[in-house]
């Protein structure tokens, strides 16, 4: 019997998740999920009693493919996420995008792969003590590296399209939705009273501005992943206790 990670409607009050967007930056879509407004701030007051179930079901799917070996990625480039998206999902063995979202990067993952085997080439050239080029050939190739790093360093090691998105903010990562959609791949989302619900399989109504809130949500997601991590590795006789901390990703 697997014990998953717990979470309370008090938890989730305590890092501010009920706090939506002005009112006048609200989507009547996500009606179902606001409590009310709070009227000297005059933003919507989402219900965690809605929230909460959503979650558990929304973090059982990443316990679920995780437990499966499956790939997991995160992605969240807003300036308040980007380091806890970072974090977190390295935290867990998993993958991440926290920079900019290339379009393409799952529709067109083939020309993915091939910039992230050109970023692995110039780490090797510039890993060369034998190499004869000049010190500004070697200044270019590393400008040309830290650009690719930069935006492909947490799914270099991915391999293939992930299995699940874990996304924080839909909005503003509105292609990597769309990109997910065309390609059938499940997505766990926090949604704003300023988001669309349409296409998330798992919504998890909910503050996606606050760091407190994000660190929540991106803890959460780590927790249950690595908790169906140790599932699938108990089911195969090997304890947790007896790995490295590099043999666990």
């Amino acid at each position: 019997m697997v014990n998953l990670p717990e979470v309370t409607i008090r938890d989730l009050a305590g890092s501010g998740v009920h706090f939506g967007h002005k009112i006048s930056r609200w989507n009547a879509k996500m009606a179902p999920y606001i409590y009310g407004v709070h009227q000297e701030n005059r933003i919507h007051i989402i219900d965690l009693r809605k929230t909460l179930p959503l979650l558990q079901v929304a973090m059982k799917a990443l316990y679920e493919v995780a437990s499966q070996g499956g790939r997991i990625l995160f992605v969240g480039t807003k300036f308040q996420a980007l380091d806890i998206i970072a974090s977190e999902a390295v935290r867990c063995g998993q993958y991440y995008v926290n920079y900019r979202w290339l379009g393409g990067m799952l529709t067109n993952w083939g020309t993915v792969s091939s910039s992230i085997k050109t970023l692995i080439q110039y780490e090797k050239i510039l890993n060369d003590e034998n190499s004869v080029l000049t010190k500004k050939e070697l200044g270019n190739i590393e400008k040309k590296r830290q650009k690719l790093d930069k935006a492909l360093g947490g799914i270099r090691e991915m391999g293939a399209i992930p299995d699940i998105l874990f996304i924080i903010d839909t909005n503003k990562e509105h292609i990597a939705v769309k990109e997910a959609k065309k390609l059938g791949i499940p997505i766990v989302a926090v949604l704003d009273t300023n988001s669309d619900p349409d296409d998330i399989t798992y919504p998890m109504p909910g503050n996606d501005d606050s760091r407190k809130s994000i660190e929540l949500y991106c803890r959460l997601a780590a927790d249950f992943i690595l908790t169906g991590i140790e599932s699938s590795l108990a089911r195969s006789g090997v304890k947790v206790g007896d790995i490295k901390g590099d043999e666990f990703i």
